[in-house]
């Protein structure tokens, strides 16, 4: 009873950021006629204005907003790209955020890059080792054996959630420290910069809940070999 108490808590606290998040982000994704460019003009200027025009692009993308560092690229989604509502303008200007970080040797961003990649191949060394666990256990009949691949595996897991949590800072510093101060600089009225806040917080709390999912993950993966 405990357990299943435990997982709707975990389910709760990862569903509910993820249904704030998006509900927030459609809420504002009305084509605005005031706003004079769309999402992708937009960064494009911003760009520019902060003199990286010619180092940074701006494409679209089926992956979602990001920037990738390694191509020095804006990716937007067609939505973003091309669209005209608040939710475009503000994803659009946190994007350059990031641009902006990578532009000025913004440490952290390094560190989640380099990280991330060696998550990514983490966790298909992990799950290996989860699922021959058993068989290995049963081969080696050594129960001390059986427990530090288990260890190994659980924490090569749970490398992403360390990604997550230092995602965070990276996200809050590209939405609050560089992105919201450039569109209160004139390219938001003032009457909108709350409903930016919200939408660059909802930004944040994709991440928060993705670390939350990968933990539940771990804990599944505990569950099933306890069995």
């Amino acid at each position: 009873m405990l357990a299943v108490a435990i997982l709707a808590l975990v389910l709760i606290a990862v569903l509910a950021p993820q249904h704030w998040a998006l509900a927030t982000l459609r809420r504002h994704d009305t084509p605005r006629e005031d706003f004079p460019g769309s999402g992708a003009e937009l960064a494009t200027h911003l760009l520019r204005r902060m003199g990286l025009e010619g180092r940074v692009t701006v494409e679209t993308s089926s992956a979602g907003d990001h920037y990738d560092p390694a191509a020095r690229a804006v990716r937007l989604s067609t939505g973003v790209h091309d669209g005209r509502s608040l939710t475009a303008i503000v994803v659009a200007a946190h994007e350059v955020g990031h641009a902006l970080q990578h532009a000025c040797g913004y440490r952290p961003l390094a560190l989640r890059t380099r990280l991330a990649a060696f998550a990514e191949r983490a966790q298909w060394f992990g799950a290996l080792v989860m699922v021959g666990l058993p068989f290995i256990a049963a081969v080696v009949r050594v129960p001390v054996a059986a427990a530090v691949m288990f260890a190994v595996g659980a924490s090569v897991l749970s490398i992403p959630v360390l990604v997550h949590l230092l995602t965070l800072p990276v996200e809050f510093d590209a939405s609050f420290g560089r992105a919201l101060p450039l569109l209160a600089g004139g390219y938001l009225e003032r009457e909108d910069l709350p409903a930016a806040r919200r939408i660059l917080t909802a930004c944040a709390l994709t991440y928060v809940a993705a670390a939350l999912a990968t933990l539940l993950n771990v804990w599944r993966w505990i569950r099933i070999l306890r069995r």
